[in-house]
């Protein structure tokens, strides 16, 4: 059995155990002021300058993201002009 083991597998569960063990978490986030497709692109870009964020989706209303701390999120999409808060459960 350990004959058909290769070194890949290994490799991914490093790889794995890594990204586990970072900070980061996924955010939804509540945006207010969109409305159109414009609207979407300029919180996808705001939210893309965010260090260390990763943005999974973007529609009219919300946002989901990869990072660790929803406040330089929120700050980024005030600046933009679009007020936002974490999404309640």
């Amino acid at each position: 059995m350990s004959e058909t083991l290769t070194a890949e597998p290994s490799i991914t569960s490093a790889a794995s155990i890594k990204y586990m063990n970072t900070n980061v978490s996924n955010i939804t986030l509540t945006i207010e002021g969109m409305h159109c497709g414009a609207c979407v692109r300029r919180v996808t870009q705001a939210l893309e300058r965010v260090p260390g964020t990763t943005v999974e989706e973007v529609r009219i209303g919300a946002a989901r993201v990869h990072s660790e701390d929803s406040a330089p999120l929120i700050a980024a999409l005030a600046k933009a002009g679009y007020p936002a808060h974490p999404e309640q459960l």
